[in-house]
């Protein structure tokens, strides 16, 4: 098989292990070069007091949580195998896109595609991740991915393909979750009817369950964020699973084509479902 390059573009630290951990792992033990790029280091986000020094138990200083999140990314990226990583710098918007006064989800998307699309040139993509129309669950700083992305793919001809969660298995995720019986906080997910992708709409699955350990290893490495706000959050309790549950729970993940045409789908490990 080609080698090929895969450039994976991300809101935050995390959300690369998350939404496409597996598949990069995937792509990098099978002799692909990895690249990961991030648009902000996260320092709006929720922290867990005790991993990140400095932090108080909701929003830490800034900075400090910026820099505490930054490390845990590279840190996540040697796990998953990425070759390079680079983040563009932007201001984490926050939930409301309010967190800071130039914030990502506010900056020119032309700006920002010509950045990325600079990182395409300079590594031959032959795929560009993003993130689906929907930004997932509609954090502004994800809806920018997806504007981004697509006009980066746009301006340098990448093929693009679009990370997602198929929305039936969420509810099914969620539900495992329950039973785990830790408490699971209030997600922003909102109405569930128009988060993330629908299984009709969803044009590539993968499996990485033989990746799991190497998806665990990159959750974990992101302490900061495995607690913070009202107790135990999402990544912390998917990084917590046993293993048989674990490879059950996160051993699947999805991607869109924008193209619509999945048959010439790039021919590495994202086959067409």
């Amino acid at each position: 098989m080609p080698r090929r390059t895969i450039v994976s573009f991300h809101a935050h630290p995390d959300d690369e292990t998350l939404l496409t951990g597996g598949t990069l792992a995937r792509a990098a033990a099978e002799g692909h070069r990895v690249v990961l790029v991030t648009a902000t280091l996260g320092e709006a986000g929720l922290a867990d007091s005790a991993a990140s020094p400095g932090s108080r138990s909701s929003l830490g200083p800034r900075s400090s949580l910026g820099s505490r999140r930054h490390a845990e990314l590279l840190a996540a990226a040697a796990a998953l195998g990425c070759a390079r990583v680079e983040t563009l710098g932007y201001a984490d918007s926050g939930l409301d896109a309010s967190a800071a006064v130039s914030c990502f989800a506010d900056a020119s998307v032309d700006e920002a595609a010509a950045r990325l699309a600079a990182i395409l040139v300079d590594e031959k993509a032959d795929v560009l991740t993003g993130y689906d129309a929907n930004g997932g669950y509609g954090h502004p700083d994800h809806l920018q991915v997806h504007r981004v992305a697509r006009a980066a793919a746009a301006l340098t001809g990448t093929r693009l393909l679009e990370a997602t969660v198929d929305r039936s298995s969420l509810r099914t995720v969620l539900a495992v979750l329950r039973l785990a019986g830790r408490f699971l906080p209030s997600l922003p997910f909102g109405d569930s009817s128009r988060v993330f992708t629908a299984r009709e709409d969803i044009t590539h699955v993968v499996d990485v369950r033989d990746f799991a350990r190497q998806k665990r290893a990159a959750m974990r490495a992101h302490v900061s964020q495995s607690e913070g706000g009202s107790g135990v959050r999402t990544l912390g309790l998917l990084s917590s699973l046993p293993g048989p549950l674990f490879r059950a729970v996160c051993g699947r993940e999805w991607f869109t084509d924008p193209a619509g045409d999945p048959d010439a789908a790039a021919t590495w490990v994202l086959a067409p479902q």
